[in-house]
Formats: C-alpha cells, structure tokens, sequence
C-alpha cells in the first residue's frame, strides 16, 4: 500500500509516495526545477497564479507515475503555505491571483479592525491580531477590487485549492479557519464577527472537514489525468507548519518543531489556549486537535531566514554551494568578530509587531573582515532572530529544551544547528522527514491505514542530536547582546 504527500510551498511543489507498511520514501519529485516566480508588482506585494501551483503537482505525480504505477495507492494527504487566499469563480477557476503568505499589503486593514473590533474581543476569541491573514487579505480585496470580489464565489487557502482540483469537492479545515482568522477559540466554532465586519458573505466560506480523517474522494478525471485510482480519499490537510510539526511526531503540549526554508519557524503545542498581547506570534489549531484533547500551535515566523542565506549566497559567493558556504563560514569563530547581520528583508515581520525595517550588515571593518566573516554571521544573525521570538514563546509559558526539525534548508548547515542550540540552550533532533512525507502519513493515519500515532511514526529516524557547545558560549552571548542592540534600535 502507498500514500501519496504533495507539499505546495511558494518556491516549489513537492511530491513524495511513502510506502505505508516500511514506512520508507519510495519515490519524490520537486518542481520547477528553479525557484517558482513569485509577482511583486508593488513593495510588500507577493501574489503566485494557482493554477501553476496545480501544473507543478501534476508534473510531480506524473514523474513518480512514470517509475512507479499508482494504482495501489491508498491515500493522499495535503500541506501547503500557510494564510494565502485563493479566490474563484462559479466556474471554479481562480478569478485573480493569489495573495501569498508574504505578501503584506493588508497589514493597515488588519490594525483597523484589530482597533474597531476591540483588542480585548480579538485577542481573548481570535488569539491574535486580524493582522495580515487570509480573512483580512480577502477584505483588502472588498475595498480595493470590487469586480473581482463581485466574481468570488468561494475564497479558500492553497492546500484547499489543491483539494479541490483532485476531488471536485470544496472543504476547508477548522486549523484552515484559525490560520484565516475565521475561528472564535471561546466559542468553539467559525468567527462570524470577523466576516460581518468585513462584509465577507457567509456563503463564500467553504464547510469544514477533519484534518486528519477523510475528507473527500479522487474522481474519474483525476485517475485519467494523473492515473490515481477514482475513489482514493484524500485524507490529511494541514499549513506547512503544522505539519512540519505532524511530520516531526510532534503533537502533545510541550513539543517543539523547526523548521528553516523562505522563512524561519518555530512552532510550538500547547493545551491552553493562549495569546500574546502584542500579537508578535500567533496561536491556531494544531491538526491533533480535538475537544476532548484540545491542541494548540504557537507560532513564530521569521520572514527573512533562508531568503537572506540565499540572497548572500546569490549577490556575493559566485556560484559557490551551499556545502562551500558553511565550510568558508566555518572557518571563522563564533561572534563573526563583531559582523551583524539583520535578516529581515522579507517584507513585515510579525514578529517586530508588523514593522517592515528591512535587512542589514552591520559591524564590518574593511581591514579586517571577509567574505567568511558575512556568511558566518548572516547564520548567527537567523539564528538570533530564532531565540528572539522562542524567547516571546517562553514568556507565554513554552519550554523549548527540545527542538525537533527535519534535515533540510537550514538544518542542513552544521554551523547553523550548532549556532542554534548553542544561543537557545535547547538540544535539537534531526529527523529524515520533510512537509510531503508527513503529509503522506497524515493521509494514511487519516484513511486508517496507520491505526494509531505509535504505529505511524514507528518509523520515523532520528539521524542527530546537537547539543550546546560550552565553548562558544560566552561569544555567541556577546553575538546576541549585540545584535539585540541593534534590532531594539531598528524598532
């Protein structure tokens, strides 16, 4: 038996076949071969076309289909990048583009309702600010492009658009509605009060399905498009970093995930509902979730993290590898001898209460410091904003003494991984696991194919653990004095 995991990230599309009973990667595919084009037609704007999202897992299924015959599997299960809004038509097709999770333009029409609702009302029934999120997105669309909201039949987040082109059927998830801003946690149920004040028709929010249990079944079209069975369910949907946590097995308060592509995440679960009163990082519900064992995600997300290791790389190393990169930075102690680097160059951060203050290199002494000194601190600098936020995530009561992440992006890098736990204090386990493969078991818990959580992550390997390295404490507690001057003179 065979679950297939398809991972809609903005750079790329992955999709992976798990084989269910060994637990093993049979098979994956990552497209475009490059980055996929993100339009900026304006400062802090960031929209994708859906329907390349859809050509992408098309391409990826067929690639797997090609070595191995998908007629035994069983399941498909769903991650996607997070708080997008994708809106379409009666006839089903997206009437604009999508407006992706980095995309920042509906920052003010967050803070006008987040002041119009009530900041009490928002934090103590939303858990966060409306702030940027899909609900407050779709709203910027009511107020600025009144024939394209005239045409929206149903407006959605990607992973439910990539649902709907597999199975006809329109769903979303509750964890869907909490990542929208569309949940009221006191209540228990859809946030109405947010769509009637930003006059969103109830009938454009599509019902809810479990994340984790079967949601909607493959048609024929389907299995004469890409050769998946007709009537295989699609089991499992989840953002990107709940499932990063999914993926991780980590589902019960207390845990802690990572993760280190576009962005940096640290996503943290806990039982009670909390928020943090400057809405720095934001709660939703975790796909393990349910009312008898309620489950919530904290999440801290740092925009400019693996942007600004690949912008460094791009307009200074020539060409040089990643592999190249870490080695030269390597060669350099902790603390970069004084070099700072600012990464956040990746439009708002929520995380610096929505200020866009930009990236910067700072410290550099023209006599003294080289190319090695950048890239080492471009690393300490991404590990710094990582503890800046877990440091908000203790003062709500998390504590991070673990940290689990999958062996990609960042983590790849030994000096990042050291550098992190290192200034954390936290040790940190590294995985075999990514987005598509834990959305591959999701789908195969979901369709019951995996009958329990120990049976589903039985196995899943543990290939490292990195520990705090006494000796370069002292200089990498003098690298975060430092580089928390200079962010607290940035905002």
């Amino acid at each position: 038996m065979k679950s297939l995991g398809i991972d809609v990230g903005s750079s790329s599309v992955k999709v992976s076949l798990l084989d269910i009973g060994s637990g093993k990667c049979i098979a994956s595919s990552t497209n475009p071969s490059a980055e996929m084009p993100i339009e900026a037609v304006r400062n802090g704007w960031a929209e994708q076309n859906p329907e390349m999202w859809w050509k992408y897992v098309c391409e990826g299924i067929r690639k797997i289909g090609a070595g191995h015959p998908l007629s035994d599997v069983k399941c498909i299960g769903i991650t996607y990048q997070m708080h997008g809004l994708v809106c379409i038509g009666k006839d089903g097709t997206p009437v604009r583009n999508a407006i992706i999770w980095c995309d920042s333009r509906a920052v003010e029409t967050g803070k006008d309702a987040m002041e119009k609702i009530g900041r009490e009302k928002c934090l103590s029934r939303l858990l966060n600010s409306p702030g940027n999120f899909t609900a407050s997105k779709l709203a910027w669309v009511i107020r600025n492009e009144k024939e394209t909201f005239r045409k929206t039949w149903k407006f959605f987040l990607p992973g439910d658009y990539i649902a709907y082109r597999l199975t006809g059927d329109i769903h979303t998830t509750g964890t869907g509605l909490s990542e929208q801003i569309l949940w009221d946690f006191r209540e228990g149920r859809r946030a109405d009060f947010v769509a009637d004040f930003y006059g969103i028709p109830h009938e454009m929010i599509p019902d809810t399905v479990p994340a984790i249990g079967i949601q909607a079944v493959t048609g024929h079209e389907t299995e004469r498009l890409l050769g998946i069975p007709a009537g295989t369910p699609v089991s499992y949907r989840a953002g990107d970093q709940p499932n990063n946590a999914f993926s991780l097995n980590v589902l019960d308060a207390g845990e802690i995930a990572a993760t280190g592509g576009t962005s940096g995440v640290v996503y943290g679960v806990t039982d009670t509902p909390e928020a943090d009163r400057q809405s720095r990082v934001n709660t939703f519900i975790h796909v393990s979730h349910s009312n008898t064992s309620p489950r919530y995600g904290i999440l801290l997300c740092i925009n400019g993290t693996g942007i600004m290791n690949a912008w460094i790389r791009r307009n200074f190393c020539n060409g040089m590898s990643y592999d190249d990169i870490n080695r030269l930075a390597s060669t350099v102690p902790a603390g970069s001898d004084g070099v700072s680097v600012l990464p956040f160059g990746n439009g708002a951060e929520r995380v610096l209460e929505n200020r866009c203050t930009g990236a910067s290199i700072s410290g550099i002494d023209l006599n003294r410091h080289s190319l090695a000194h950048i890239l080492r601190a471009a690393q300490e600098g991404i590990a710094c904003s990582f503890r800046y936020g877990i440091d908000i995530m203790k003062d709500m009561g998390l504590k991070p003494n673990i940290i689990r992440a999958g062996n990609a992006n960042l983590f790849l890098s030994p000096l990042f991984r050291q550098t992190l736990s290192t200034m954390t204090g936290a040790t940190i386990e590294l995985y075999d696991t990514d987005g598509a493969l834990g959305a591959a078991r999701g789908a195969a818990l979901g369709a019951g194919c995996y009958r329990s959580r120990e049976e589903t992550f039985a196995t899943l390997e543990k290939l490292a653990e990195i520990h705090p390295d006494p000796a370069d404490k002292e200089a990498l507690d003098e690298c975060w004095s430092r580089w928390l001057r200079h962010i607290k003179n940035q905002i």
